[in-house]
């Protein structure tokens, strides 16, 4: 059964398999020069087997819980990703990923799926402190983090290489105990 984070009625989030990297393939393929503005991995990818190999080694970590990949699935399509890139399973911590198809953007879908993730996380008790870095020059995504209550915690200096050069990078975190 595949793990699935219910967001609304046409949104939930379901976890990585094989059976979806077809559909995953072919709207990275569509993204691809938008993502790159934002993202170094989409350079590499290519053929479909890119892809599959991607998503399977993503399917061990999510089921070892070194990391956890969803897909954004709006009225059963792949809109996007949501992910803990990395936990860090002693310290509670989740160190957060996304991007979202250029035609779903600024729909809030991807903030709804991202309060549903915590929500999800903070009940199951795996994750207390969630995090978001991302470039300084992104604002589309500094607005993701800031609109879903993550505070600015500082600015880590040249620490994202993207298109050639090294940027400097925001660290945002959000806390939640479950006793709160």
């Amino acid at each position: 059964m595949t793990e699935t984070i219910p967001v609304s009625d046409a949104l939930h989030l379901t976890a990585i398999h094989e059976r979806f990297v077809p559909e995953l393939h072919q709207l990275v393929l569509k993204n691809k020069t938008w993502l790159q503005q934002f993202l170094n991995w989409p350079q590499f990818v290519g053929s479909e087997e890119d892809s599959l190999k991607n998503a399977q080694s993503n399917v061990m970590l999510h089921e070892r819980g070194y990391a956890k990949m969803f897909l954004l699935m709006f009225n059963q399509r792949i809109i996007g990703v949501l992910s803990f890139n990395s936990i860090e399973p002693l310290n509670k911590t989740g160190y957060i990923g996304y991007w979202i198809d250029e035609d779903h953007q600024g729909q809030g879908l991807l903030s709804q799926a991202l309060q549903a993730f915590i929500d999800y996380y903070v009940q199951n008790g795996t994750i207390r402190r969630f995090v978001i870095k991302c470039r300084v020059a992104n604002e589309a995504s500094n607005q993701v983090a800031l609109r879903n209550g993550f505070t600015l915690e500082g600015c880590l200096k040249e620490a994202e290489f993207l298109n050639g050069a090294y940027h400097d990078q925001n660290i945002y975190a959000r806390i939640i105990d479950r006793s709160e």
